[in-house]
């Protein structure tokens, strides 16, 4: 059931689509399929009103690597290859069994007439990496496998790429075997390592611009992609979309090896796991007690929000869509099949630095999951000119796994994108949120005093590893405020410049013994203790998204545990312990 206001924008839009306007496509579907010459839609649509995108849940990357996708026969051997993208969103939506296909069995490629021909030069896109996204249940079934399914795959990608204008490059595509907990029944992943010795320096692989997916090469004009990008239009929808359409051409497109390849890797990264949007529902309680929990259900209703807007999106990008005239998107795609591409695109898309709107989310073929993801590299996918290139920033034995820069992005971002954790992160954090009291009746004051340094009446402290203890000196002077109730002190205060000095040492320990409350209660949100989650990792026969989690949140209470010990630092040092806690009818809350 469409909503009032999709009734009424569609309604807007029939003058100029004719019959070819979807609502009376059944019938043109029996004329096609008897041979009926039907022009594709050619429509420069004025756009009903702007679409709400999804830029809160759409992620922001240095560079993102290619798209891993799990065809059998999308195996490369030593090529080149380009990108920085992320690699385990879109894994996720590969894992079970339940994401094998993309598009529903009901799904059938209508037969292509005279007046339609299909040439390899329209097909500007490179598919991305999910098995969802790309094996389509009703347009095509799979081919049966190979003898050997890993050489035939490699070798297949490979060809295409070469064949396609990709240059000789210094890098090899090999394997890793996965950590399955399904009985060994994966096939071993794919990943870019260098082919050859590379110093620091070296270009890997320079991937041209002609096997580069970007807005402006799928919308066909950069004047469209532009206002996409400027009225917060999601690209990674777009570019979902798209990829679901191309997947429906099965062997007909262009793009058929790239996409067999995504299938193939089904969007893990190096850890071989999905991002937690596509877990089941026990499999996200390995995250209770942990703000990520909270994340994914945000993310997958933005997610949601971008399905809604999709038909809007199909009328608009006519010069996108001019290929599929009678598939409109939200009855060809149920939303768990558009979940799944998104995810994908999510974790593979590369954030282009130095170009335009149109070029800045760009799918790359060899980007990760097929790069490995490090966050102290700094190596990241560039584009020079008419190509994207790989220079590599530290020196290479032949068969290492080439790695590059995910962006600086905590660990929770690195496994909700791309479903990995890195231990050796420099950028992982965790938030603490701090408000002042509303009913506080020196609210409006002690608003303004923390507005003057810099904070808001909800503020949140950014944990970063490492630096537990920077963080509770600085929100120490925000909490002081709760805890004034003079309106004199409050004056004098207000008069002043700076942050809030301590004003009297009960007043002190309430703020810091408030800290420490806070933070035991936040480690008691866990279900297991850091020593227990050492353990467990310690043992090292964790499935392999537990295993992820169970990192994701050890690292979390390290951090928590180090805030807990500052905070009671700076008890030590209070020059009297004699002295009882100052009581706050207006203390800020902590969450």
């Amino acid at each position: 059931m469409r909503s009032p206001d999709e009734t009424t924008k569609i309604r807007t839009l029939r003058p100029r689509l004719g019959k070819f306007h979807p609502s009376v496509v059944k019938n043109q579907r029996e004329k096609e399929v008897l041979g009926s010459r039907v022009e594709p839609i050619r429509q420069n649509i004025t756009p009903p009103g702007p679409i709400n995108a999804f830029p809160s849940s759409t992620p922001t990357f240095a560079a993102t690597p290619p798209f891993p996708h799990r065809s059998p026969e999308s195996r490369a051997p030593p090529m080149a290859s380009s990108a920085s993208v992320s690699p385990a969103a879109a894994a996720s939506f590969f894992s079970g069994t339940h994401h094998r296909g993309l598009l529903p069995c009901f799904l059938r490629r209508l037969p292509r007439t005279g007046s339609r021909p299909r040439s390899c030069s329209r097909l500007h896109l490179a598919a991305c990496h999910a098995d969802t996204l790309l094996s389509s249940p009703g347009a095509q079934s799979s081919p049966a496998p190979s003898p050997c399914p890993s050489a035939s795959s490699a070798s297949g990608f490979s060809d295409w790429l070469l064949t396609h204008g990709l240059p000789p490059g210094k890098v090899a595509i090999l394997e890793r075997p996965v950590p399955c907990s399904r009985g060994g029944k994966d096939r071993p992943l794919h990943y870019v390592a260098a082919g050859q010795d590379l110093e620091a320096g070296d270009v890997a692989f320079e991937v041209p611009m002609s096997l580069v997916v970007t807005l402006e090469r799928v919308l066909g004009d950069e004047s469209i992609a532009e206002l996409l990008t400027t009225n917060k239009l999601s690209e990674l929808a777009c570019l979902a979309l798209y990829l679901m359409y191309e997947k429906k051409q099965g062997k007909d497109s262009l793009w058929y090896p790239y996409i067999k390849e995504l299938d193939r890797q089904r969007g893990r990264g190096q850890l071989a796991v999905e991002s937690p949007l596509l877990w089941t529902e026990s499999e996200l309680d390995y995250l209770n007690g942990s703000p990520m929990r909270d994340e994914v259900v945000v993310r997958d209703e933005g997610i949601r929000r971008e399905y809604n807007e999709l038909d809007t999106l199909w009328f608009m990008a006519g010069s996108l869509f001019k290929q599929y005239p009678f598939d409109v998107p939200t009855e060809a795609f149920p939303f768990e099949i558009f979940k799944q591409a998104f995810v994908a695109v999510q974790s593979c898309v590369v954030h282009l630095q130095k170009v335009s709107l149109a070029r800045r989310f760009a799918l790359v073929p060899l980007g990760p999951p097929l790069l490995t993801y490090k966050s102290n590299c700094k190596a990241m996918l560039t584009a020079v000119e008419d190509s994207v290139r790989l220079v590599v920033d530290r020196p290479y034995k032949a068969g290492e796994p080439i790695i590059v820069w995910c962006g600086p992005q905590p660990n929770s971002r690195l496994l909700l994108n791309y479903g990995f954790v890195d231990e050796d992160n420099p950028y992982d954090r965790i938030a603490i949120e701090a408000s002042l009291n509303t009913k506080d009746p020196q609210y409006q004051e002690k608003r303004m005093v923390a507005q003057r340094n810099g904070k808001l009446a909800i503020q949140k402290f950014q944990v970063c590893v490492g630096k537990e203890k920077e963080t509770i000196s600085e929100m120490l002077p925000y909490l002081r405020l709760g805890y004034i109730s003079d309106p004199d002190e409050m004056q004098c205060i207000l008069s002043s410049e700076g942050d809030t000095c301590p004003v009297s040492p009960c007043s002190e320990r309430a703020v810091l013994d408030q800290l420490v409350v806070y933070l035991k209660s936040r480690l008691a949100g866990y279900p297991t203790t850091l020593d227990e989650d050492e353990a467990m990792l310690a043992d090292g026969n964790l499935e392999p998204k537990k295993e992820v989690a169970t990192r994701l949140v050890r690292l979390e209470k390290r951090m928590v545990h180090g805030c807990l010990q500052a905070a009671n630092e700076f008890i030590s040092g209070l020059p009297d312990h004699t002295v009882s806690p100052c009581p706050a009818l207006y203390a800020p809350e902590l969450k």
